[in-house]
């Protein structure tokens, strides 16, 4: 064994031997403490690494056992995933590979449920008809809620990153909205003609884009449609059961399945 050596990854400190760093080679570590690309130090001496110090635990299990080993309810793949891309650790990469599939398969069999609700409300605003001069308006808003349920957390993940949110004028991914794996809550508005840009952000209006498409998402028929492309393509299908036919035509509920 060689002399234990600190690495400071993003600031969480792991102690471990030269002979493990370098069990790669070819890989990221490999080169750096082989000399092949220079390390940085932090204020005590130790080498510098700017990633994620809590998943690195992760890779450097790896590299001492050859075994990628995660807790069941492991919920931060797709931040292993470009961590592990960093490292280029060829076995892990086939590893994490080997391991996604695997999930992908336990979650073959999966329900989809989308419960919707719409209201209508108004909006009072003020605008800016010369330097000086402001008049009071008001409009009618569509406002949409969707609460979304799925077995599958995978499924919920894919969806977090087809719909965005608009605000500031900014998009965000929903999927940093998806704090339970299993349950999303979607909440947004219709774009309302005359209403300034910034009265969105002032009275905190969130609209909805659907991405590469790049459209935006103004009515609970479009919501629909987008969803069920993505579900589809996932491999649900529409439950011929549930719900009646009437709320499922009536956009409130969405009930779809899918089986191995």
């Amino acid at each position: 064994m060689s002399e234990p050596i600190t690495l400071n990854v993003g600031g969480k400190l792991y102690t471990t031997s030269l002979s493990t760093l370098t069990s790669f080679p070819d890989s990221m570590l490999g080169a750096m403490f082989s000399g092949k690309i220079p390390t940085k130090k932090d204020s005590q001496g130790n080498c510098f690494i700017d990633r994620d110090g809590k998943i690195f635990r992760y890779i450097l299990n790896f590299l001492r056992t050859s075994h990628l080993d995660l807790p069941e309810d492991f919920q931060e793949m797709g931040l292993l995933r470009r961590e592990v891309d960093f490292y280029q650790i060829q076995p892990l990469i086939e590893a994490l590979q080997e391991k996604e599939v695997e999930l992908s398969k336990a979650e073959k069999n999966a329900m989809l449920n989308i419960t919707l609700d719409q209201k209508t409300q108004t909006v009072h605003f003020t605008v800016r008809e010369a330097p000086q001069i402001y008049s009071l308006s008001s409009s009618n808003m569509e406002v949409f809620s969707a609460r979304i349920f799925s077995t599958s957390c995978l499924f919920l993940k894919l969806l977090g990153s087809k719909l965005y949110y608009c605000f500031n004028g900014n998009l965000s991914s929903i999927s940093s909205y998806l704090q339970d794996p299993n349950h999303l809550t979607l909440d947004w508005v219709a774009s309302v003609e005359g209403l300034p840009e910034e009265e969105y952000t002032r009275q905190n209006l969130k609209r909805l884009w659907v991405v590469p498409d790049n459209k935006q998402i103004n009515s609970f028929q479009v919501f629909v449609e987008e969803v069920l492309k993505i579900a589809m393509s996932d491999g649900f299908c529409i439950d011929s059961a549930h719900p009646h036919t009437s709320d499922f035509m009536n956009n409130k509920i969405i009930r779809l399945i899918r089986y191995k």
